[in-house]
């Protein structure tokens, strides 16, 4: 079976702004994911808490805290660090995000998940 990759603009992907959402069908019929760049490379992972099968935005792509240095999940607060998915505080401290593999190239930003 070919593996699947989803493709956005590298323009589409500010640095710490809104995150990039799309869907996730082979992890179920409302599963998404989103990417986000942070220091300058995406990162990219399952929309879901650690603590709870919850997404994690508060509004559609709002992902970071007020201050931009942690994702954090709208309905726990759980705080996750950008690049690694690692969860720094809150109800699921030491567990962390599903991460996707993203890589950056050409102008594009491609999440390949195989």
């Amino acid at each position: 079976m070919p593996s699947k990759t989803i493709v956005f603009d590298s323009s589409e992907l500010q640095e710490k702004s809104h995150g990039l959402r799309f869907d996730l069908p082979h992890l179920g019929e409302h599963a998404t994911g989103f990417v986000i760049r942070f220091d300058g490379k995406p990162h990219a992972y399952v929309n879901q808490c650690a603590h709870m099968p919850v997404e994690l935005d508060w509004n559609e792509g709002e992902f970071f805290t007020r201050e931009k240095d942690f994702i954090i999940c709208a309905t726990h607060g759980a705080c996750y660090v950008p690049d690694t998915g690692h969860c720094a505080f809150g109800p699921c401290k030491g567990k962390q995000l599903q991460v996707l593999k993203v890589t950056e190239e050409s102008d594009q930003v491609f999440i390949h998940l195989d």
